[in-house]
């Protein structure tokens, strides 16, 4: 969208304003039924023969869910998108909606653990080859790439954060006509928009930031009106991950306040980041804002980042003495939540992506929420040293 607003101004006139809802309300009612009356027989049998387009049964069309699908879209800059019950869901539909038994995917380092679980055991029954790659190096993808039916990505990844160059990385799966997922969760739209890299599937835990408040569990895809219609006339009717329109009503009210919630996520979770670095109980820290420059494409950063502690620290004794940071899975809400290494390294559920990818056990990951920054680091600080004595 060329309109010459600054990407973040547009994000929020976006995410703040819309029309047409009954009565004139600022916000829209949720439309909470199973299923919708026709008026005639004519009426039923021209949206069966899809000669009209109009909400049938919730499972496939719901005026609130519609509603979040066609904001994501805008704040994507995609053609449309559709909403899921989870991340997983929107992960594992996007997935089997492109490919079929005996083809291959190529798949960066360091991806989600959920999705890295899916490729070791679903897909591998279906006999589907995942290729692991490292996304930084793109003669390795080069030379991955032919022959694969899908490219998934993540920039930055899971856990150690690397990015990626992600319109280098598209342009070379759209040459051998490969089709490209990203997952966009941890940069939201407002500080990441695939798309416009050359990527076509960009998906979200709607869980996380584009909730905001950790009260909502969902997913969602955007691309192009016709790869998210193969999407919702392949998987999404029959693998009945469907959204509900109260969760749709919650990531509404959600989206009005993401942009000014990444702004300050990000200014906390950076100043903590350098403050961390500086540290002499840390020995390394991931998060993308510390170099020198952002990767092409990525406008900002988010709360999430992992740092190393230096041996000698124990992890266990600085979880416990945390105050304001509590321990829990999740990430994108208000409050700030740690994981440390050596809790995903024991995950029972299998294939482990912490232990395939080689995630340290001293190595603990950070969600920084809406908290005052100055408490927030009282609290690490405060930690660290109470894991470093006697």
């Amino acid at each position: 969208m060329n309109d010459g607003l600054d990407p973040f101004d547009r994000a929020s006139l976006i995410a703040v304003h819309d029309e047409g809802h009954a009565f004139d309300a600022v916000v829209p009612p949720i439309v909470q039924t199973s299923l919708f009356t026709f008026k005639d027989y004519d009426e039923m049998i021209a949206s069966y023969r899809g000669e009209r387009v109009r909400p049938i049964y919730t499972r496939g069309l719901n005026p609130t869910v519609r509603l979040f699908e066609e904001m994501l879209a805008k704040l994507e800059g995609a053609g449309d998108a559709i909403g899921f019950a989870s991340g997983m869901s929107a992960i594992s539909s996007t997935v089997l909606s492109f490919v079929e038994p005996g083809d291959r995917i190529v798949a960066v380092k360091h991806l989600y653990p959920d999705a890295f679980r899916l490729f070791g055991t679903h897909l591998k029954r279906m006999r589907i080859e995942v290729t692991y790659v490292d996304g930084r190096d793109e003669e390795e993808v080069a030379k991955a790439l032919p022959g694969a039916k899908l490219f998934y990505m993540e920039s930055p990844t899971s856990w150690v954060m690397d990015t990626h160059d992600v319109a280098a990385l598209a342009a070379l799966a759209k040459a051998q006509g490969i089709v490209t997922v990203i997952d966009n969760s941890w940069a939201s739209p407002v500080f990441q928009q695939p798309i416009s890299l050359g990527v076509d599937l960009v998906i979200h835990s709607a869980s996380k930031y584009l909730g905001g408040h950790s009260d909502v569990v969902a997913g969602v895809v955007a691309g192009s009106t016709e790869l998210i219609g193969r999407i919702r006339s392949e998987a999404y009717p029959y693998l009945g991950g469907k959204l509900s329109p109260f969760d749709a009503w919650l990531l509404i009210r959600g989206l009005r306040t993401l942009p000014i919630r990444m702004k300050a996520h990000e200014r906390s979770a950076l100043a903590l980041a350098r403050r961390l670095q500086d540290h002499p109980l840390v020995e390394t820290v991931c998060h993308p804002g510390l170099g020198n420059h952002l990767p092409p494409g990525l406008l900002g950063t988010s709360g999430l980042f992992s740092f190393i502690v230096r041996d000698g620290v124990d992890v266990r004794r600085f979880a416990d003495h945390l105050q304001f940071f509590k321990l829990g899975v999740s990430w994108g809400g208000h409050e700030s939540l740690i994981v440390p290494g050596e809790v995903v390294l024991a995950q029972k559920a299998q294939p482990n992506s912490a232990a395939a990818f080689g995630i340290s056990p001293r190595s603990v990951r950070l969600h920084v929420g809406l908290e005052g920054t100055e408490a927030l680091w009282s609290d690490l600080e405060a930690a660290i040293d109470a894991a470093s004595s006697g």
